[in-house]
C-alpha cells in the first residue's frame, strides 16, 4: 500500500513511519519484550479517525499526523515520528492510527475536527479502548498546553462533545437542522461543543447526535428540561452520554425544580415563536421494561449474511463501529449458524453489551426503528444474567 512492507507478520509494524531503517540484526534482541509491551498498551495508544477524503492513504495519513502533532507540541518521546502504523479502510473511509505512545495518542484526542485534505476529520478513541486499564499506563487526556491554535484549532472548536458532562441528544426529527437543534441546547447556556451525527454517504442526520455546555451546572438541568420534549411525531431523550455519581436528593430536587422553571419560560418562548421549531410540545416517554446494560437487536442482519467468514468479520466491525458511538462498548455478539445445519439460538440477533445501562439506553433509543436494508430494527433489553450465561435463545 502507502508504506514499504520489508518484512512479513509482526517485524513489518515494530518499524515506524518515516524513520531511518535501524540495524535489525541489534532490533531482533529486543523484539519480544518490545512486542509484549506493544501489544499490552496497544487499546491505549490506536486512534480512531473517520471521515477520511478520498485520495487518503497510509503514508499520507501518517505523514500529516505525525507533522501536526510536532507542530502542537504533542510529542511526548521525543523527536521522530509520533505515528508507527496506519490501518485504513477506504470502503468505509475510516483508519486507525497507532502511535508511539499512551501519552501521544491522548494528546492526538486534541485533533478531533483537523482539517486534512480539505476535509474535517473525527478524531475519536476506537472502540476497544478501555479507560480503566488505560489509566495506569498513561495520561488519559490531552496535555492542556498543547498549542492548537499553530494548526488553527481551539479547544472545543469542532466536535468538542466529549467530557464528563457529555449529553447524549435521541429522538431528533431528520428533517430538523442542526442550527434550529442548537438554538434549542443554547436556550440553556453557551455550548462547548455540539455534534450531530450524519450518515457517511448521505451527509443527512440519523436523528441523534452529542452536546456539552461550556457551563457543566447547565448539564442536568438541560437534561431534565429536555428530556421527553415532543418534537413533531418523535420524542427527545436527553441524558448524559456517561453514568456519573448519583445526585443527592436534596440536590436532584434542586435540579428538577430549576428544570420545571425552565420549561415554563420554553413553552411561553415556544408559543410566542421565539425559537422557530415546528411541532414542539413538553410529553412523557416511555421505557419498555428495566433498562439494563444489554441490548438485543433484532431484524438487522440474516443468517445467510453469517455464513461467509468475510461478510461476518464486516458485520462485526460494523456494529462495533456504530455502537460505541452511544457509550462504552464492552463486546458485541453475533451468534452464526452452524455448518452442519443444526439450530443455534440468536441466530439473526445482535447483542450490544455495555459498560452501563447509560449506553445501552442511548443505543436503544438511537437505534430502535430505524431502516436497515427495508426492515425496521427492534431494540430491547436483554437479561445480564442470560447474557452472562451465553444463552440467547428469548
Amino acid at each position: 500500500m502507502g508504506v514499504p512492507q520489508t518484512m512479513p507478520g509482526m517485524l513489518q509494524n515494530m518499524f515506524p513511519f518515516g524513520t531511518t531503517q535501524v540495524n535489525q540484526l541489534g532490533a531482533l534482541s529486543m523484539m519480544p519484550v518490545q512486542a509484549m509491551t506493544q501489544q499490552a498498551t496497544r487499546h491505549a495508544r490506536r486512534v480512531y479517525v473517520g471521515g477520511l477524503p478520498p485520495m487518503a492513504n497510509e503514508q499520507t495519513i501518517a505523514t500529516f499526523f505525525s507533522s501536526i502533532m510536532t507542530a502542537i507540541g504533542g510529542n511526548s518521546a521525543g523527536t521522530g515520528d509520533a505515528v508507527v502504523n496506519v490501518y485504513i479502510n477506504h470502503e468505509k473511509k475510516f483508519a486507525f492510527v497507532e502511535m508511539r505512545t499512551v501519552e501521544e495518542a491522548s494528546n492526538a484526542m486534541a485533533l478531533d475536527g483537523i482539517v486534512f485534505e480539505g476535509v474535517s476529520v473525527r478524531v475519536r478513541r476506537p472502540t476497544d479502548y478501555n479507560p480503566s486499564l488505560a489509566a495506569a499506563l498513561g495520561p488519559s487526556q490531552p496535555n492542556p498546553h498543547l498549542n492548537l491554535a499553530a494548526v488553527g484549532l481551539t479547544p472545543g472548536m469542532i466536535g468538542g462533545a466529549e467530557g464528563p458532562d457529555r449529553i447524549f441528544v435521541g429522538g431528533l426529527p431528520y428533517y430538523f437542522t442542526e442550527e434550529q437543534i442548537r438554538e434549542l441546547l443554547e436556550s440553556f447556556g453557551p455550548l462547548r461543543g455540539f455534534d450531530l451525527v450524519k450518515d457517511r454517504e448521505t451527509g443527512n442526520s440519523k436523528g441523534y447526535g452529542f452536546c456539552i455546555y461550556k457551563d457543566p451546572g447547565a448539564t442536568d438541568i438541560a437534561c431534565a428540561a429536555l428530556n421527553g420534549l415532543k418534537m413533531g411525531d418523535k420524542t427527545l431523550t436527553v441524558r448524559r452520554a456517561t453514568v456519573s455519581s448519583e445526585l443527592a436528593n436534596t440536590e436532584h430536587e434542586s435540579i428538577l425544580a430549576q428544570a420545571q422553571q425552565h420549561i415554563a419560560l420554553q413553552k411561553m418562548a415556544l408559543q410566542a415563536g421565539g425559537l422557530n421549531l415546528p411541532g414542539v410540545g413538553i410529553g412523557s416517554t416511555t421505557t419498555a421494561g428495566p433498562p439494563t446494560k444489554v441490548l438485543c437487536l433484532t431484524e438487522v442482519i440474516t443468517a445467510d449474511e453469517l455464513m461467509d467468514d468475510g461478510e461476518y468479520e464486516e458485520i462485526l466491525e460494523d456494529m462495533r463501529e456504530e455502537g460505541g458511538k452511544f457509550g462504552v462498548l464492552i463486546n458485541v455478539i453475533i451468534p452464526r449458524p452452524a455448518p452442519n445445519g443444526e439450530h443455534v439460538p440468536g441466530v439473526g440477533k445482535v447483542f450490544l453489551e455495555y459498560s452501563d445501562e447509560a449506553g445501552s439506553a442511548n443505543a436503544k433509543d438511537a437505534l430502535s426503528g430505524r431502516k436497515f436494508g427495508g426492515n425496521t430494527v427492534s431494540a430491547v433489553y436483554y437479561d445480564e444474567d442470560k447474557y452472562y450465561n451465553k444463552d440467547y435463545s428469548d
